[in-house]
């Protein structure tokens, strides 16, 4: 990691730890959390933002706290933000309703039901290869397959993987029009590595987003809608929005040294309806009740109010350490230490490491513009926090999760 990035990602953690002493001494579960919301803003960190804890099947806390910033707008339950990555676990939990259906195996080749990744190139230093090793299901699902975001892995060269990154894909929605014309050009982007034998966080639910057409033979987002969005009620979900719902969408706020206020002009994404290019890695809208409704689902062991979206069984294998038979996670995100990845899910395996006072086997997941869930099956407790601000910061959950632990006993 860079110096530059590396001194960063400590002041934000030292922060961190310096507002959550300051506010948890002698004050109450509310009072603590809704200062550090304050913080946020105050540091520059956030804009308007909300935060979720439930706990037992009750919110006990749900408060958003306005920054009354000029550019700003006011949270409301009816907000609609980017949820970015966050979209990787509703993809997921798609990919788990066909696999209980018995629809396909992990370790099926990918190229069963989409041929274009039938021969795949690698990229060894300033040679391309041909891969030796099959593109398989599991590969995409653990992300080791071999296609990376830009600039995400810092000391990896992502050179050849313009194909798949936001600056060239997401823009503005025109250079894919659908998911196959995405999946071809992924397939002849050159991978980082023979696939399967090394961890590369990636934009590999875009891929899944295709399988699931293939496989169910609906249009992804038709598919999420009957079998996820539908079920748990989730009305403001989906990849597209209309006249109605883009009054409601969030600002961007940006801070970033030269860069600083609210925009809409870094969007990225222009959520146009009637386009079929639905990135099920990065491109969904949601709002907080939308998405706690399936942090519910998560929570309850794939249950929704007695509709059962997937199995306890299957959300196991979403969480599971996949390590037999595969690398470590080198280079996964730092902030993250303690922790293993499942099925684009952070899974706590260490408190000691970094969260010490966080249950073992907590898991959840994240997205670009700062939107934080986490699952915490040994209390039986959930945490949402959505904002929509740049740049991304890991210590935001890790901080809300200490203010929220030094005021509930955990078992």
């Amino acid at each position: 990691m860079p110096a530059k990035h590396f001194f960063k990602a400590l002041t934000l953690a030292l922060l961190s730890c310096v507002i959550v002493t300051k506010l948890c001494e002698g004050q109450d579960l509310k009072s603590s959390i809704e200062q550090y919301q304050r913080s946020l803003i105050e540091e520059e960190l956030t804009g308007s933002n909300v935060a979720l804890i439930s706990k037992d099947g009750k919110r006990i806390y749900h408060q958003a706290v306005q920054s009354s910033l000029e550019g700003d707008k006011s949270i409301d339950n009816k907000t609609i933000f980017p949820i970015w990555s966050m979209s990787k676990p509703i993809t997921t939990v798609a990919m788990m309703i066909l696999h209980e259906q018995g629809k396909f195996e992990w370790n099926d080749k990918v190229s069963k039901f989409l041929p274009c990744f039938q021969s795949l190139n690698w990229k060894d230093g300033d040679t391309i290869r041909p891969c030796t090793q099959p593109l398989k299901i599991l590969h995409l699902m653990t992300h080791r397959a071999g296609w990376t975001y830009p600039k995400i892995q810092n000391d990896i060269d992502t050179d050849g993987v313009a194909d798949v990154s936001f600056n060239s894909i997401y823009p503005n929605q025109t250079r894919f029009n659908d998911l196959q014309s995405y999946v071809e050009s992924c397939a002849r982007t050159p991978l980082a590595f023979e696939p399967g034998t090394e961890y590369l966080y990636g934009p590999n639910q875009g891929i899944q987003g295709r399988l699931i057409e293939v496989i169910s033979g609906l249009p992804l987002e038709e598919f999420l809608q009957e079998k996820i969005f539908n079920p748990l009620g989730m009305v403001d979900t989906g990849f597209s929005m209309s006249d109605e719902q883009r009054q409601r969408f969030q600002p961007l706020f940006i801070n970033t040294g030269p860069l600083k206020g609210f925009t809409y002009l870094l969007d990225d994404m222009t959520y146009q309806e009637g386009s079929r290019a639905h990135f099920g890695d990065a491109g969904l809208v949601s709002t907080m009740e939308d998405y706690a409704r399936f942090c519910e689902m998560l929570l309850a062991g794939g249950n929704f109010h007695g509709h059962q979206v997937i199995t306890s069984q299957s959300i196991a294998t979403m969480t599971k350490h996949w390590s037999d038979g595969f690398p470590d996670e080198p280079n996964a995100a730092a902030p993250l230490e303690g922790h293993h990845h499942g099925f684009s899910l952070f899974v706590l395996q260490d408190p000691t490491k970094k969260e010490k006072l966080v249950p073992k086997g907590i898991y959840g997941w994240a997205g670009y513009h700062n939107t934080h869930f986490w699952i915490v099956p040994q209390n039986n407790m959930l945490g949402l926090f959505m904002s929509r601000a740049r740049p991304f910061n890991w210590e935001i959950p890790i901080g809300l999760r200490k203010v929220v632990y030094k005021n509930i006993s955990s078992p």
